[in-house]
């Protein structure tokens, strides 16, 4: 059955490690958020790793094309609201990203799953690929911040990365652009949505 073919095994492997990156990132134990980082890193590269072969041998499906997006926002996600918790970033940032990727992703899974694909501009994968890197940075600061060796002979560097005015303005633009993205993602494909809930209603007035 495609349903469970490797790809999406790998997109819903990827769901699950969400909460044990949480558990290892919120743990007392230094070593434990150490293995948050690598946990983290797992799952994006069973994102790239379930692209490729699902594209490799043709296993792409209705199913996948709407889990492996959702998949990403809830790691993205999930680790951008435990940075409001650490006191990394600022609350009303995360959530307007949390919120506009949770619609697009939405939109754009529904589209696909009804065979009406949506078209993401260069910047939307610009933003994703800004996004990735910004969370992937402060995790590494972070978990270095957190291990006694590193925090001994990097201190000083580690406390200049994560100061509040420079992660504040990385988060302004990844912000302002993840915004930007989601309303350009609307306007291109308005005609698409359009056709898509029309669609929707006219099935659900026949049934």
């Amino acid at each position: 059955m495609k349903f469970f073919s490797p790809p999406n095994q790998l997109t819903f492997l990827r769901i699950l490690l969400t909460p044990v990156f949480l558990v290892f990132l919120f743990s007392p134990y230094p070593t434990m958020r150490q293995w948050s980082l690598v946990v983290f890193i797992l799952a994006a590269i069973t994102d790239w790793y379930d692209g490729w072969v699902a594209r490799r041998w043709g296993y792409v499906t209705r199913w996948g094309t709407f889990f492996d997006p959702f998949a990403d926002k809830v790691v993205t996600s999930a680790a951008l609201i435990a940075y409001i918790y650490l006191g990394l970033v600022a609350g009303w940032m995360v959530w307007i990203i949390v919120v506009r990727d949770a619609i697009i992703t939405l939109l754009r899974s529904y589209a696909e799953y009804k065979g009406k694909p949506v078209e993401t501009s260069k910047l939307a994968k610009i933003k994703t690929f800004v996004q990735f890197v910004i969370i992937c940075y402060l995790l590494i600061l972070y978990v270095a911040q957190n291990t006694q060796s590193l925090r001994e002979n990097y201190g000083e560097l580690i406390h200049a990365l994560l100061n509040y005015s420079l992660v504040y303005s990385m988060m302004v633009v990844v912000t302002t652009l993840t915004l930007w993205t989601g309303i350009s993602h609307i306007i291109v494909n308005w005609k698409t949505i359009r056709e898509l809930y029309g669609t929707s209603d006219k099935t659900a007035q026949t049934d």
